[in-house]
């Protein structure tokens, strides 16, 4: 069987994605700021992207 997912509190997820949107600029890509964002985080820099996603649709 695969590994389990982690769960994230709503509170976690606001403020990775608020990272993201505050400090993108400082970065030369977008993926560039998912991952090192993701990693200060504790999450994957796929899952930080779909949490960026879901706040910008």
């Amino acid at each position: 069987m695969g590994t389990p997912a982690k769960k994230y509190s709503p509170e976690v997820r606001e403020r990775a994605v608020r990272l993201f949107q505050e400090h993108v600029h400082e970065y030369p890509s977008r993926w560039a700021a998912m991952q090192s964002i993701a990693g200060k985080i504790g999450c994957t820099a796929e899952t930080l992207r779909s949490w960026v996603q879901r706040a910008e649709a």
